[in-house]
């Protein structure tokens, strides 16, 4: 450390910044330790050992930390993790630590008994390669734009208001096109047809992938939800086209159609079933717009909207 060339070697000094402007002034560094709780059933689950919380603080005591067993619980171990220590993120660090004390060498070795290594796709996956499949089948192409982009493109350019307390933003973004993360896949798409609005006419194409929103009641403040997209681009607005992909991608889901108006109830596979609404949103144009709705045992849900760009989102994205 650069500390030992100090004229009275390995001490660290604070400074003390003064802010009057925002009224935030500091001392920095900050040495103080950071208190944080790991769980003795999640350790000895992870390495495979049934250690007691007295072991595991003594092991985590040999590599540099402050812990004792919670009073709170005796599952739990309070623990102080040391400013030195800036890779502690999680629990599954503090794993780590008490496996090297323990030693890699002497922890059991159980496989295949006891692995969960199971070959198997997450059903999220599994569901979204199949709606992939099912859109390149019907003639359209698949378009992977940037998680990232500008509040403007998330929010204003699509006539939509930011509430503050649905996308997640960056502290300090290095350009203004990554400021936030998305919540919806509008963005990336209309982006992806400008920059080939060069290409013969119409332009088909989707995307099946992840939006991010603020929540929190979770450990992260934030949830992802894999959302699938599609746009259309030509002569005409293509309402009928998209309409079609969306009948082909519940059909496939095993989903019926119900058409209100002639009094037919359909019920697909499993009782699912979905139908369409009217509904004026400020990113479609007045009248063309609908949301879709579906009935699964009983519980009806809002799964997405689609309809006619307003020509104000077409301007702002040049693709009129």
């Amino acid at each position: 450390m650069f500390s030992m060339y100090a004229e009275e070697p390995f001490t660290v000094e604070p400074v003390k910044i003064v802010s009057p402007h925002n009224h935030q002034s500091r001392e920095t560094p900050d040495l103080t330790p950071r208190e944080t709780q790991a769980e003795v059933s999640y350790i000895n689950e992870c390495c495979g050992l049934s250690l007691s919380p007295l072991e595991i603080c003594s092991m985590l005591k040999r590599m540099s930390y402050t812990a004792s067993q919670s009073r709170a619980s005796p599952n739990l171990i309070d623990i102080q993790v040391p400013p030195t220590r800036a890779d502690v993120l999680h629990q599954a660090d503090i794993m780590e630590d008490v496996a090297i004390a323990y030693g890699f060498n002497r922890l059991p070795r159980s496989f295949p008994s006891k692995s969960g290594t199971v070959a198997q796709p997450l059903m999220i996956n599994k569901l979204s390669d199949i709606i992939r499949f099912e859109a390149a089948m019907a003639g359209w192409s698949e378009v992977m734009p940037l998680i990232l982009c500008s509040h403007d493109e998330n929010f204003a350019w699509l006539n939509r208001k930011d509430d503050g307390n649905t996308a997640v933003k960056l502290a300090n973004p290095k350009t203004l096109e990554y400021q936030v993360v998305r919540t919806s896949l509008f963005p990336g798409l209309l982006k992806t047809i400008k920059e080939n609005k060069g290409h013969s006419v119409p332009i088909k194409i989707f995307e099946v992938s992840d939006v991010a929103f603020k929540d929190l009641s979770l450990e992260r403040k934030s949830r992802n939800e894999r959302h699938f997209a599609a746009a259309w681009y030509g002569k005409n607005s293509g309402f009928e086209v998209v309409h079609g992909l969306m009948d082909r991608i519940m059909l496939m889901l095993k989903s019926a159609f119900v058409i209100r108006e002639e009094g037919l109830d359909g019920v697909g596979r499993g009782g699912a079933s979905y139908w369409i609404n009217e509904v004026n949103d400020s990113t479609f144009l007045p009248g063309h717009a609908a949301t879709i709705h579906v009935r699964i045992s009983g519980k009806d849900n809002l799964i997405g909207i689609f309809g006619i760009l307003h020509p104000s989102v077409l301007e702002k994205f040049e693709l009129k």
